[in-house]
């Protein structure tokens, strides 16, 4: 009988990956394609006989094809919950989650709309609804009802707002789910009245003809959470507001700020043994994934970026 290769979900017995070599599928939670295809691509031409089968999609899609072990590897932007580990308990697996990053949810605006800065209140109101029109927002603009567009459906990006900003009020019924973060920027690029939301990564590396060209088409809202604010006070998601500050460091400098709208990049393993799977997993969150991260944009978990003070007006 020959050999097996090794591939996620194959059911084969003896497998043949190393951390370096093999065949391994994985899926990912598609806000993270950007930064995922640049940590594949680099991993592969590092290991030229690795070969790393990636799967973009929304996240309960993702998190189905891991607990279905059609994956060995996820990357979305939450650890597991209680039933999905109750889950994985009953096929006697213990999976290992790795905080791998920080992003934000990016706000996107038309250019022609004058309101680009906006409160987490203002959001709030926005996408429960009770904010229907722009000229509610600060009468600035013409610009008719509000439509928001998220990238899927039941996608983290639309968990997040639900759970982490509207916190049990309804969502807007004047909602259009796109099929893609592409798209979501397309539509909103389109329809000056809209707002969409898009993780920071397909906008932070300016260094990427794709990001340019869609920061050439929408806008980036600047956002804050302070009461009473004044215009210093709106922030971009930009690495230096990603920061995970602590509250008795906020407190103590009040130049300090935390975007908003962030969250944690988790990549989750249900290996049972060292094969390609979890070596992937431990290039990501090494020195030269963690290198990517930042060069991208994004906050690494284990890096520290050097803040540097500038004008808000960049």
């Amino acid at each position: 009988m020959p050999a097996c290769s090794s591939q996620s979900g194959s059911g084969t017995d003896e497998p043949t990956d190393t951390p370096t070599s093999g065949k391994v599928s994985i899926s990912v939670d598609e806000t993270f394609a950007p930064i995922l295809e640049s940590q594949v691509d680099t991993f592969q031409k590092l290991y030229p006989d690795a070969h790393i089968k990636a799967s973009y999609q929304p996240e309960d899609s993702v998190m189905l094809d891991f607990l279905n072990d059609k994956v060995k590897l996820a990357v979305v932007s939450r650890d597991l919950n209680a039933a999905e580990k109750a889950e994985l308990a009953k096929q006697t697996m213990t999976p290992i989650a790795t905080h791998i990053g920080i992003d934000g949810l990016a706000i996107i605006l038309h250019p022609s709309n004058p309101d680009s800065l906006l409160t987490v209140t203002q959001l709030r109101s926005i996408f429960s609804g009770q904010t229907a029109g722009w000229k509610q927002v600060s009468g600035k603009t013409k610009l008719g009802d509000i439509n928001v567009v998220f990238d899927a459906n039941r996608s983290s990006t639309l968990r997040f707002v639900r759970d982490s900003l509207l916190r049990g009020q309804p969502l807007t019924k004047r909602v259009f789910a796109a099929k893609s973060n592409t798209e979501a920027l397309t539509y909103v690029a389109t329809h000056p009245a809209s707002i969409g939301v898009v993780g920071v990564n397909w906008v932070s590396d300016h260094d990427d003809p794709t990001v340019q060209s869609f920061l050439r088409s929408v806008r980036v809202a600047a956002i804050t959470a302070r009461p009473n604010p004044g215009k210093d006070d709106y922030i971009k998601p930009f690495q230096r507001y990603l920061a995970p500050y602590t509250a008795e460091q906020l407190k103590a400098d009040q130049n300090l700020q935390r975007y908003p709208l962030q969250r944690n990049i988790y990549v989750i393993s249900r290996e049972a043994r060292t094969g390609l799977g979890s070596g992937f997993a431990s290039f990501v969150a090494g020195q030269k994934g963690q290198l990517i991260f930042y060069k991208s944009g994004l906050l690494p978990a284990k890096m520290q970026v050097r803040i540097v003070t500038t004008s808000k007006a960049d």
